[in-house]
């Protein structure tokens, strides 16, 4: 069973545009996520808890942009965009499993944060590599059995439309089914609680008390709480604005022009898997000590 993708109608000249400045993205996003993965990989000295999740955060834009880029290159290049309701199925499941994992992984990294800051003596003991790998096991593996739930329960409904209104598979091809499943309207909303509004919650409060500790600390202790908390929280507000874009796509009206639609679908598909190399790249200390010595090395000699 095949469904046709709704795709901007553009004259050639553009097409081919849209594929340079696509690929153009897909490359660096691979690069800039990668050359920071290996310099954490490489130095020992950032096997460190927050570095850790920093790694699994890129790991995790990768994993993204690989499941979504390569099919979305090769429509723009076909004369019909068409995919396979098990493969939409699959793009669905990725795009919701590593979004829920997003959210997870910048809650454990509030709480590694919290207990840096307001608990230092105590951090060794608590930020255990043992808990490190517990935290990413339930990043992943919790989140991914989580969201297999909702393709296993539309794969076999039945489809009556056959368009699909964007350029990725989310949570918009329900509108697809001759009925709408109950039973995954309610799981769907279970599982936003949980992936959404309970990790938000738990990540303004440490900061909350993050802030009162700081406040009340010295100058230099405020300073190096900024430097670390800033970069986690600059990647939380931009995943959460795109969050938001990808539930009011999948609420909008079908007679949304086509282009706006499709500006709102790049936002999400663009912006974070870029950013988060960019912010953790130049804002973190070590890591951008560590890429100036890799594009610069002889300044610091």
């Amino acid at each position: 069973m095949y469904m046709y993708i709704c795709f901007l109608q553009c004259n050639v000249f553009l097409i081919y545009l849209y594929f340079v400045i696509m690929f153009t993205a897909y490359i660096l996003i691979i690069c800039s996520n990668s050359t920071i993965v290996c310099i954490i990989v490489i130095n020992k000295a950032l096997h460190e808890p927050m570095y850790i999740f920093i790694t699994a955060l890129l790991i995790n834009s990768l994993l993204f942009s690989t499941a979504i880029y390569p099919k979305l290159l090769i429509d723009f290049l076909s004369e019909k965009q068409i995919i396979s309701y098990s493969a939409c199925l699959f793009q669905w499941f990725i795009y919701y499993t590593l979004g829920s994992s997003e959210f997870f992984l910048l809650s454990v990294m509030s709480y590694d944060r919290y207990v840096s800051i307001c608990k230092p003596l105590q951090y060794p003991t608590i930020m255990r590599k043992t808990t490190v790998n517990m935290f990413l096991i339930l990043a992943w593996i919790l989140n991914a059995c989580q969201m297999s739930v909702g393709p296993l329960l539309i794969a076999n409904e039945k489809l009556c439309f056959f368009v699909l209104k964007g350029i990725i598979c989310n949570s918009t091809i329900q509108k697809l089914h001759c009925v709408i499943s109950t039973v995954q309207n309610i799981y769907g909303l279970i599982l936003f609680v949980i992936a959404v509004p309970l990790p938000l919650l738990f990540i303004l409060f440490t900061y909350t008390r993050i802030l009162i500790i700081t406040y009340r600390s010295s100058r230099e202790v405020r300073r190096k709480a900024a430097q670390t908390c800033l970069p986690h929280l600059l990647v939380l507000i931009n995943f959460s604005c795109l969050s938001a874009y990808d539930v009011l796509l999948s609420r909008l009206e079908t007679n949304v022009p086509k282009t706006v639609r499709l500006i709102m679908s790049l936002q999400i598909i663009l912006y974070h898997p870029l950013f988060n190399p960019i912010i953790y790249g130049l804002k973190m200390k070590e890591i951008y000590k560590h890429l100036k010595k890799l594009f610069r090395p002889d300044k610091l000699n």
